[in-house]
This record gives structure tokens, C-alpha cells and sequence, in this order.
């Protein structure tokens, strides 16, 4: 079994994107279903996903961008980042930073 975790940091403000939406689904026999949601905190991190239940499989994390933006009183060229990834058997610990920015963003395996 796997934790899985995010950060995501709002490289336009140089800060943590704080109060993002979170979604995590997992297909399973052709649909996506939800495993966890929840917001980012104040340093834009999002830890008690999965707590250390996330089996092999394929994921999605989806972060409501649009949403985040809208509130911080800015336009958006996107509505959600979504980060379409695997567990591995031997995945322990899985970590996804996301770097958000109005018309952009990344991300990569952290650690």
C-alpha cells in the first residue's frame, strides 16, 4: 500500500497555494471513482490523502485551479490540472508536487 501526497505552490505569488480543492480518483473496472478530496493548507499541502491506503493502480489527481484563482480575484486559462499516474507495487510513498501559475502549470515526482 501506498501514501500518496501533493504540494502545490503558486509560482506566480512566489507562495503555497493555499485552499486548493483536491480530488483523487482511481479507475477501477473501466470508472473513475473517488478515493479522497480535500483542500491545501495554509503551505499549500495536501498529506492525509490516501493515509497509507492507496493499492497498485491507476490514479488521477485533479486540482481545481480555476477555483483557486477565481478567489484569489484572477483569470485562469485553465479550470483543473489533472496528473493521470500509476502505483507500483513497490511504491511506497508517493509524492506529486504541482506548480500552479494563471496560464501554465508542472509537476514532477517528488520526494
Amino acid at each position: 500500500m501506498s501514501t500518496i501526497t501533493t504540494h502545490v505552490l503558486d509560482t506566480a505569488l512566489g507562495q503555497p497555494a493555499a485552499g486548493m480543492m483536491i480530488e483523487l480518483d482511481m479507475l477501477q473496472d473501466g470508472i473513475w471513482r473517488r478515493v479522497a478530496a480535500g483542500r491545501t493548507d495554509g503551505d499549500g499541502r495536501l498529506t492525509g490523502l490516501t493515509a497509507g491506503d492507496a493499492p497498485p493502480g491507476h490514479y488521477r489527481l485533479c486540482a481545481g485551479l480555476g477555483d483557486y484563482f477565481a478567489a484569489g480575484g484572477r483569470q485562469t486559462l485553465y479550470g483543473s490540472a489533472v496528473i493521470d499516474f500509476y502505483v507500483a507495487e513497490s511504491d511506497r510513498h508517493l509524492h506529486l508536487p504541482l506548480l500552479v501559475n494563471p496560464y501554465g502549470w508542472s509537476t514532477y515526482r517528488g520526494s
